[in-house]
């Protein structure tokens, strides 16, 4: 016995092999290469190797190998199968397939958020109504549902009502007894777990609910509500509701100062009431209408107000020509509401009253114009809210003086020009044709300076002081009229324009005609 294992291709072939015929090598192959994943699921007998050596076996019963690829017999160009060899004067080992690698582990997702603003919507006398808003987080696989659980008043024994998750956010307890009282809770369902449960503070108690609870806020208290400090606040807000809700009033969550407020509910309305208001009573009062779960919730704003302080750090920056420049800060206190604007008064020193120069100013700087040469001016600044004008102003600490500056007129230089002309005749005479005892004008225009002399001649001759003649002269224009003229008033006029520097002359020839 050597140990060594005979080589497959000489062993006898199988009992079920000898009964076929004998097939070709490709055909012997194929059938070995379909028998592998049969040993591979559940090895047998067969598939083992014959050795010479029976006492002991390769594979035990006990340890079959594991079904991998690597320990499936490997079939040769023969179609024979090859069983590895072990060594001399030692039992075969069967060779252990190599571990399956473990897979990383995947990070559990998170379940859902809690359900928000849970609320009962109805109650009857066997049955309640609860709505609520989904989760702000439902994870990457989404909601499966809500689950509903309630338990009775002074029990710590929580029941599923629905049997599967629902995705409605509205859900009706049934079969329920008149008069329990009933706590709730709803928990969202995922894949990765249930959240946390969202749960009524208060118990619903089972009666049917005839009307439910609804606050009319009036018009004018859904914006901020505004009074000054001292006046009285006295509100009334109805409501509705049966049976008769309960009223209750909160500020920043906690109950009421009951020495300031007064507060009288009756079964319509309520009334909340200041005697005298402080700015300490200013903020958000919270209305609650509630009947068995069912409620309903409204906010009051109301704003307490004063005049405000006045500005701060008044100085004069500037004071140029007929202007000054003033800059100041906002006021410390604004009398708890928005400063609108700034008053600015001037007053001048001869007088000591003061005047308005600027209303609601928006801006904390400003310049005051046309000033009065020679007075001196003090400036003051008020602050202004919804309230009104502060109590006090700003004083500026130093004074304006508009002084006189000195100032000497000098006229321009004009350069002197030659205005002396002899004269010039700019329109001459012309003859004209008159009818007998009709009176008739010779016009002409003359310049020159000075001022020429006008002499007026007939045929040659001067015409003197002759009543019969009018001669004239204006702004140059020179004009002789003859009075009814006669046939012995026709000819040669000449017009001669004399001054120290010359003489120009023109003529015209007149004809006078008969009647016609």
């Amino acid at each position: 016995m050597t140990g060594k294992t005979t080589p497959p291709a000489k062993k006898p072939a199988p009992a079920a092999a000898k009964k076929k015929a004998a097939p070709t090598p490709k055909e012997e192959a194929a059938p070995k290469e379909e028998a592998a994943p049969k040993e591979e699921a559940a090895p047998k007998k067969e598939a083992a190797p014959v050795t010479e050596e029976p006492p002991t076996p390769e594979h035990p019963p006990e340890q079959p190998p594991a079904p991998t690829d690597e320990s499936a017999p490997v079939p040769t160009e023969a179609g024979a199968e090859v069983t590895p060899v072990p060594a001399e004067g030692s039992p075969a080992v069967p060779a252990e397939p190599p571990a399956p690698e473990p897979k990383p582990e995947k990070p559990k997702e998170e379940p859902p958020s809690c359900p928000l603003s849970l609320a009962v919507e109805e109650v009857s006398e066997n049955s309640f109504t609860l709505t609520w808003k989904a989760p702000e987080q439902t994870g990457r696989a989404g909601l499966d549902g809500y689950v509903v659980e309630i338990c009775k008043d002074g029990s710590s024994d929580w029941k599923a009502v629905n049997q599967e998750p629902f995705l409605s956010t509205r859900y009706t307890v049934p079969n329920l007894t008149s008069g329990d009282k009933i706590h709730v809770r709803v928990v969202a369902v995922s894949a990765s777990g249930a959240s946390v449960p969202a749960t009524l503070e208060q118990p619903v108690l089972i009666r049917e609910i005839l009307q439910l609870p609804k606050i009319r806020m009036p018009r004018h208290l859904r914006e901020t509500y505004i009074r000054r400090v001292g006046d009285a606040v006295n509100i009334m807000i109805p409501f509705q509701g049966k049976p008769q809700p309960e009223v209750s009033w909160t500020k920043g969550g906690q109950p009421l100062d009951t020495n300031r407020i007064n507060i009288r509910n009756t079964a319509r309305d309520t009334i909340f009431y200041i005697r005298q208001a402080q700015r300490g009573d200013s903020g958000k009062y919270k209305l609650t209408v509630q009947i068995n779960g069912a409620e309903d919730k409204a906010t009051l704003d109301i704003q307490v107000v004063e005049p405000p302080g006045p500005p701060q750090n008044l100085k004069l920056v500037d004071v140029w020509g007929f202007n000054v420049a003033l800059e100041w800060t906002p006021p410390v206190d604004n009398g708890n509401s928005e400063i609108k604007g700034y008053r600015v008064q001037k007053s001048d020193k001869k007088s000591g009253k003061w005047f308005t120069v600027l209303e609601r100013c928006t801006r904390t700087s400003c310049t005051i114009s046309d000033l009065i040469i020679g007075n001196t001016y003090s400036f003051r600044v008020f602050s202004e809210n919804i309230c009104g004008l502060s109590d006090s102003a700003a004083v500026a600490s130093g004074v304006a003086s508009i002084e006189k500056t000195k100032t000497t007129y000098q006229p321009e230089k004009v350069p002197q020009r030659d205005m002396m002309e002899p004269p010039k005749f700019t329109q001459p005479l012309t003859d004209r044709t008159t009818t007998r005892g009709y009176s008739t004008h010779l016009f002409c225009s003359v310049r020159g300076f000075p001022q020429p002399k006008i002499i007026w001649l007939k045929n040659q001759m001067e015409i003197r002081e002759d009543p019969k003649y009018i001669a004239l002269i204006d702004q140059g224009v020179c004009s002789l009229e003859i009075r009814k003229p006669g046939p012995f008033d026709g000819g040669v006029y000449t017009c001669k324009a004399v001054n120290p520097l010359g003489e120009a002359s023109v003529d015209c020839r007149l004809d006078v005609k008969g009647e016609i």
